[in-house]
């Protein structure tokens, strides 16, 4: 209620106990309207940040696997390095064997030799052997067998009267050998043989 008597007199506002619900319900519902946008704005923000996390996780996981695979796809190049290396050696060795067996080989020429010498000869031929067994490395003296062209190379034909011989080994010219390399042999250098051919 409000009384007005005087342009000089005091204004009374009587505010009646009515009036007081109607303005708190509207605080309130401004409040909670308020709320709600602000729940909502969180929530938006929590799904932004919800799926940069996702991004990133991913991409996090993506940089893994590739490092992984650059690092397997290295380790696999370095065996294989090793490997080749390894191979490259022997084969530069094997020169070193075939002098040895010619050597020896020559029966009359090695008796003659001293005693004391060929004992220090075959020492070292043993050390080679030895080398090359560190390696995998096996030697192939096919003499008597059937003709393997994946493992030897005929480089001429012997005529043999015994018909158990065709196609077989007669003689070794050059023997072979062959290497491990992860659990599978692979023919460094073929045996270089004369094969049998019946009369």
């Amino acid at each position: 209620m409000v009384n007005l008597d005087n342009e000089n007199d005091e204004i009374e506002v009587d505010i009646t106990n009515d009036d007081k619900p109607e303005i708190e319900e509207l605080e309130l519902e401004e409040i909670e309207e308020r709320s709600a946008d602000k729940l909502k704005q969180l929530r938006k923000k929590l799904e932004r940040c919800e799926e940069e996390k996702r991004e990133i996780l991913e991409e996090s996981q993506r940089a893994k696997a590739d490092f992984l695979n650059a690092r397997k796809r290295l380790d696999e190049e370095r065996s294989r390095d090793r490997v080749r290396h390894r191979r490259q050696h022997v084969e530069e060795l094997l020169p070193l064997c075939d002098s040895f067996q010619m050597a020896m080989g020559n029966t009359e020429a090695w008796e003659k030799a001293d005693e004391s010498w060929r004992k220090g000869i075959e020492g070292i031929h043993t050390q080679l052997l030895r080398l090359l067994d560190s390696y995998g490395v096996t030697t192939v003296d096919p003499q008597g067998e059937t003709f393997d062209p994946y493992k030897h190379e005929a480089i001429g034909t012997e005529e043999v009267e015994d018909t158990k011989m065709q196609d077989k080994v007669v003689s070794v010219v050059q023997k072979g050998y062959e290497m491990t390399i992860d659990g599978n042999v692979e023919t460094i250098r073929p045996a270089r043989v004369t094969t049998g051919i019946a009369k």
